[in-house]
């Protein structure tokens, strides 16, 4: 088992995400050196101008298209470890492979790239999801721990193709995090860590300008709580799937899975206690009243373990209600609120 430690080169793929460029915040803030990858030099600039009181320590490489042969080989030259974040992220697809090839390709890449041009890595780190972990088709009240694999998805998209819905997007991740592991099987350089986080809120720091660019859980937030009462449903509000978790905690379960020698070769669930969108609401109360204040509180939820994290990574994660409030006073600094 290896572990990495300041002022260690890092590279972090995809970095001008929401979950990405926290990483990277996190990582200069423990005295690392960072390198991420972003598809052109506007969100290489603004992530530059982002961190720029670290001492030039964040550098930027262009990788405009992570599905090409050797995308990122001088990406990985010279740097220590590579957390790898980039892939899909969307729910909307007209067919499976629209999300599967690139999380694969994107992930097969990165590693091939290692294995040719950094022998020098010893760690890797796959942003995976807890999608890969749990099953739609099991009742709520089930519990699942990071040893669990969702199978569902994967047989749902076999049968049913591009008619399979979210499970298109599950199946991706599904099989990247399966790829990530096979490949890390064949090599004793470097080991292998995934986090998975769940539904993530909390400040923002990537390049957003307008609440259409937000990224998929922050716009469901926004949503929640800029739209009328009615326009949600009962269903929606109440919803027994909403596990939560927040940005600065995914962040620094990051870090942490460099550092701690005795992370390499698991899988580590990142998640707050289970809420439903009411509960979010009700912490909100009385500026949102929506809905039925207290209803969440008698839904039986999934329940995602993440004590491992806790016990392994040292990790102590913040409040459902600080998490919320933050989030919400992110979105009204930017001016985004001001209906409410």
């Amino acid at each position: 088992m290896h572990a990495i430690k300041a002022p260690a080169t890092v590279l972090v793929t995809g970095a001008s995400g929401f979950i990405a460029a926290w990483i990277c915040k996190t990582l200069l803030e423990s005295g690392y050196n960072v390198r991420g990858t972003v598809r052109s030099s506007s969100k290489g600039d603004y992530l530059f101008n982002l961190f720029k009181t670290f001492e030039n320590k964040f550098e930027y490489v262009i990788v405009k298209d992570m599905e090409e042969d050797g995308a990122f080989d001088e990406a990985v030259r010279g740097v220590n470890a590579v957390i790898h974040t980039a892939s899909p992220c969307t729910f909307e697809a007209n067919h499976p492979k629209e999300l599967i090839n690139p999380a694969v390709n994107g992930t097969l890449g990165v590693l091939k790239s290692i294995e040719k041009h950094a022998p020098q890595i010893r760690r890797v780190i796959y942003t995976s999801s807890t999608a890969t972990i749990v099953d739609p088709s099991k009742p709520p009240g089930t519990i699942y721990t990071d040893d669990d694999w969702n199978t569902y998805s994967l047989e749902q998209v076999e049968k049913k193709g591009k008619d399979a819905g979210n499970d298109m997007y599950r199946a991706s991740k599904i099989l990247a995090e399966k790829a990530a592991w096979a490949e890390c099987a064949k090599q004793h350089k470097w080991d292998l860590v995934t986090t998975h986080p769940v539904v993530t809120l909390g400040p923002f720091i990537h390049e957003v300008t307008t609440p259409s660019q937000l990224n998929t859980s922050i716009g469901m937030f926004y949503k929640l709580i800029s739209t009328k009462e009615g326009e949600i449903s009962r269903d929606q509000l109440l919803a027994p799937n909403a596990n939560f978790g927040d940005v600065r905690d995914v962040a620094l379960a990051h870090v942490r899975a460099l550092e701690v020698p005795e992370a390499g070769g698991q899988r580590f669930i990142t998640a707050l206690e289970p809420h439903t969108w009411q509960d979010a609401l009700d912490v909100l109360s009385p500026s949102y009243p929506r809905g039925e204040p207290g209803a969440g509180k008698s839904v039986t939820h999934i329940v995602f373990d993440s004590s491992k994290a806790e016990r392994v990574l040292g990790i102590k994660f913040r409040s459902f209600e600080e998490t919320v409030k933050d989030t919400e006073r992110d979105l009204r600094r930017r001016g985004w609120l001001l209906n409410n």
